[in-house]
């Protein structure tokens, strides 16, 4: 046999070799995250959710998941392992870093549509109507063909 019919059995041995031992070093990482898990820490699921550890254990963690609400999880269901600034500012909504010299940006564009003055003869108390328009209140021109029924077409 030649080496040059087997170089690529090698390229793709050594490229399958590259790739498991990355993903058993994240494995490593990932497992050693969860063991340094101490209770009070705050965690997010890989389910997406995020909870406060009370008691670790061997294999299993007792998760706070809201006041006085507590489940019982495996350890491997934790997906990250925050720290408490991270954690406050997505499940509380608080952050030190926050100004007030800095814009704030409204939820909807409502704010950003309107004017100081109403237009003439516009009333927010009125509703819109969005439906379709009965055939009767439309004008119709006297140009315009008849409408169609039924089994007729323009075929000649």
């Amino acid at each position: 046999m030649n080496i040059v019919t087997l170089l690529p059995f090698i390229v793709l041995i050594g490229a399958m070799f590259l790739m498991t031992r990355s993903a058993k070093k994240k494995q490593q990482a990932a497992a050693q995250m969860r063991n340094e898990m101490q209770p009070g820490t705050g965690i997010r699921t890989i389910g997406g959710m995020y909870a406060t550890v009370k008691e670790v254990h061997d294999d299993a963690v007792l998760l706070e998941v809201a006041p006085g609400v507590h489940a019982f999880y495996a350890k491997n269901s934790v997906g990250a392992v925050l720290d408490d600034d991270e954690y406050n500012r997505i499940v509380h909504g608080t952050s030190e870093d926050l100004k007030s010299d800095n814009p704030v940006v409204p939820d909807d564009a409502s704010s950003l549509t309107e004017t100081d003055e109403p237009a003439a003869g516009a009333s927010d108390d009125s509703p819109i109507d969005l439906g379709k328009k009965d055939a009767d209140s439309a004008p119709e021109a006297d140009d315009a063909e008849p409408k169609k029924t039924d089994g007729e077409s323009d075929t000649k």
